[in-house]
């Protein structure tokens, strides 16, 4: 047990996300010195006889990384561990490469700042360096008025065991009172839009499992969508179908007649145990036909995701996932670390999985890198959440210069994002000071649909007059 102080500074919360890579919650209590002042004494404290206690920044640094640098050795000293992501806890790291380059100029000096100073391996650093590279060889910065346009379905046939995100499992009636409250959103948006100047470069339609719509539906949906907005610059069109179970021909048929080039079909994993463990009501027979159907309708890109570290999943099984995945010819396939989200079931069951998980996720991702190199793959983006198996990352790759313009413009956050739907989180990009305004809709659909006028009067106030005024 561990009583960790970190002295001269207000919140504690950063650095704990930090120390959680080294110790397990029940390991360790942190404190600023403060806290660690009024609780002395109390049982609030670990029991001095068993816990050790530490103390960070005495020198007061002075400098957020020089803190955690600190807080890194000390504990990489006292586990043994020394995790390849270094100080590194935010979501995008690839951002971070980005800033470094515009600074130092060249790879070298980016590596080395990636290594020296924030403590990176020489495998994760290299990662950043090729993953950034890329994207400004095939996409460059975001255009002058261009957004990403996202869509919410908050639906899906079942919850996965591991899943967080805004999802219910209701039928076609409920679901179209729920579209019937986008539609509004969605021609207020488009509106506001032409007027203020700005224009979809990407639109996607995420979820939940948008293919939980019936056809007609979907049709309507997109339907609206380009009635609503001027798509006349847009560079890409994605679906999430993800599940497999949802995809249809007559599904399929209508986002080809509409233009849709991209789709996601997300088997993560193809072992159906694994499949029925994870609360997934389909088998690995439905991800191979779901794909034959992708390919015969003739939709042109196809992402797969696939998850490492899953429940009761062995190297082996996921190699054999790899194998299966491959053979079915996706142009991206996303590599996703288990992460142990608050709101999932899997939290309840084993909140410390993803600790558990550490080796065995990092062989998987190896594997993953080997062969996807292998096959013509190269890293496009990448992102990091809480509660990772080892503290990894998610990787989506790409052959033949297909990335998705959407997941790599809100990695790099220098464009704005319009989110419609419950649970959709706007981002107003400010250019001039390099900084983002969260503008966010309520998760609950229901709630949604009862605050409607509310969150068009937030993209009013907070988004397109904000725009209105630069």
């Amino acid at each position: 047990m561990y009583n960790i102080v970190i002295k001269n500074i207000d919140n504690i919360y950063e650095y704990n996300e930090l120390i959680k890579v080294f110790l397990t919650p029940d390991q360790f209590v942190s404190y600023t010195e403060a806290d660690y002042t009024e609780f002395t004494g109390t049982e609030q404290l670990w029991d001095t006889e068993q816990a050790i206690t530490i103390v960070f920044n005495e020198a007061d640094f002075g400098d957020k990384n020089y803190i955690k640098r600190e807080i890194y050795q000390g504990l990489s000293q006292i586990t043994g561990k020394q995790p390849a992501w270094g100080i590194l806890t935010g979501v995008r790291p690839v951002k971070l490469a980005g800033e470094l380059y515009q600074k130092l100029g060249s790879d070298f000096e980016v590596k080395k700042k990636l290594q020296e100073f924030y403590l990176l391996s020489e495998e994760k650093a290299q990662l950043l360096l090729d993953t950034y590279e890329y994207q400004q060889e095939v996409l460059g910065p975001a255009p002058e008025g261009g957004v990403g346009l996202y869509i919410g379905i908050p639906f899906c046939p079942t919850r996965c065991l591991y899943c967080s995100f805004t999802s219910n499992q209701k039928g076609p009636e409920e679901i179209q009172r729920y579209l019937e409250s986008l539609f509004t959103e969605i021609s207020y948006c488009g509106l506001r839009m032409e007027e203020t100047g700005l224009w979809p470069e990407s639109v996607y339609i995420g979820g939940g499992t948008p293919t939980t719509l019936t056809a007609q539906q979907l049709d309507g949906l997109i339907g609206h969508i380009k009635h609503s907005f001027d798509l006349s610059k847009t560079k890409e069109f994605t679906v999430e179908a993800g599940r497999p179970d949802t995809i249809t021909y007559e599904k399929l048929e209508v986002l080809k007649k509409h233009g849709i080039e991209r789709i996601s079909i997300n088997p993560q994993s193809m072992k159906k145990e694994t499949l029925e463990l994870i609360g997934r009501s389909h088998e690995p027979a439905d991800i191979v036909k779901a794909f034959q159907r992708a390919d015969w309708v003739g939709i042109p890109i196809v992402n797969a995701d696939v998850i490492a570290g899953l429940p009761e999943e062995t190297p082996e099984d996921f190699a054999k996932t790899m194998e299966d995945i491959l053979r079915l010819d996706p142009e991206n396939i996303t590599i996703h670390t288990l992460a142990v989200k608050k709101a999932s079931k899997l939290m309840d069951v084993a909140p410390d999985y993803h600790y558990k998980q550490a080796e065995t996720a990092l062989e998987m991702l190896k594997i993953a890198k080997t062969m996807l190199a292998e096959a013509g793959f190269r890293p496009y983006y990448l992102y990091r959440q809480k509660h990772m198996a080892g503290a990894f990352e998610n990787v989506g790759y790409c052959k033949d210069n297909t990335p998705s313009i959407y997941n790599i413009r809100i990695m790099e956050e220098q464009q704005t994002i319009i989110a419609l739907g419950a649970g959709g989180i706007s981002k107003v990009y400010f250019p001039k000071e390099n900084r983002l305004e969260r503008v966010p809709n309520v998760s609950n659909y229901e709630v949604y649909i009862q605050r409607l006028d509310e969150m068009i009067e937030r993209k009013e106030e907070h988004l397109f007059k904000e725009v209105e005024k630069c």
